[in-house]
């Protein structure tokens, strides 16, 4: 007679969640397109999404168009994202790691900085974690110096009415028809504000407050911003990533998809193939490189920068 353990029920639960929460969710959707529509139609929104057409005036000087810099900061950040995201997956299913790293340490800091050993699963979520990181600082500090910043930093208080009407738009499946070459309209920009500028850095915070090894030496927080509650909004930011991942890819693509890809990956405005292509290749790149990720690979990598074992 087998006994199914507490480990192999969890699985089951999350499917069974997940096949339940599917058609939950379509019907959501279908209630707020039919809301959406309905108050579209009504002679005081409609009103109201004339005063405020769906985006904000930009500061004077905002560039237009996008430079290379933009682009391939967001080829890897697409890159970046889907290993972050992944291997922290991996990390929340809770399974023993087919091996663990150990960092390289002498002996005149050993006692005082003993090295910590995690699983390679963790040493690759960190790895990543680091190249994301630094890719932000360069994106940051080019933003800052090329006035690029204007167009992703709400500087109008009319952003929160504009994208109240742009929500209804998106909802009520009448798509919104700004020029996102020369300005997003007001919800992509407070999106992308958000994205940049906080999910972004509490991924950051929360997940230094839960490093191994520096967690430890961080006990004094425990008060103000114990583990805990950096493990749970650190959660909640991954969530906030898929979703926003999927919600962009998705308009992306189903608001004109030759134009929008040339915008992101081939800095011109368009309907040529080329940003197509250029986001083909990106794809396929990610999908070999996904299977080529397993855990003996991963292994060897972390190799080259500590002690791998067993």
């Amino acid at each position: 007679m087998s006994v199914t353990t507490r480990d192999e029920r969890a699985p089951r639960s999350r499917w069974r969640a997940l096949f339940w929460a599917i058609p939950v969710a379509l019907a959501v959707m279908v209630v707020v397109v039919l809301v959406a529509k309905y108050l579209r139609d009504l002679a005081a929104v409609q009103s109201f999404m004339t005063t405020y057409p769906g985006d904000s005036a930009l500061p004077t000087g905002t560039p237009v168009g996008f430079p290379a810099f933009v682009e391939w900061q967001h080829v890897l950040n697409s890159f970046f994202l889907l290993f972050i995201l992944r291997s922290g997956w991996q990390i929340r299913s809770k399974k023993r790691p087919t091996a663990f790293w150990i960092r390289r340490n002498d002996g005149a800091i050993r006692t005082s900085n003993p090295p910590v050993r995690i699983g390679i699963g963790t040493w690759l979520h960190l790895a990543v974690d680091a190249l994301w990181l630094l890719n932000g600082v360069v994106f940051y500090v080019l933003v800052f110096c090329t006035s690029q910043w204007t167009r992703i930093v709400p500087t109008r208080w009319d952003i929160f009415p504009n994208a109240i009407t742009t929500a209804i738009r998106y909802a009520s499946l009448n798509w919104p028809t700004n020029d996102g070459w020369s300005n997003y309209n007001a919800l992509q920009l407070i999106s992308y504000f958000v994205t940049v500028f906080v999910a972004a850095p509490l991924a950051i915070a929360t997940g230094v407050r839960m490093m191994p090894g520096l967690a430890h030496r961080l006990r004094g927080l425990d008060r103000v911003f114990p583990v805990r509650v950096a493990r749970g909004v650190h959660v909640v930011v991954m969530v906030y990533f898929v979703a926003f991942i999927i919600v962009h890819v998705t308009l992306v693509l189903a608001t004109g998809a030759l134009r929008n890809l040339n915008h992101m990956y081939a800095g011109r405005d368009d309907q040529s193939w080329i940003g197509f292509v250029i986001f083909a290749f990106t794809v396929v790149l990610m999908i070999v490189l996904w299977f080529l990720a397993k855990p003996s690979v991963v292994a060897r990598l972390a190799g080259l920068t500590g002690t791998v074992r067993r």
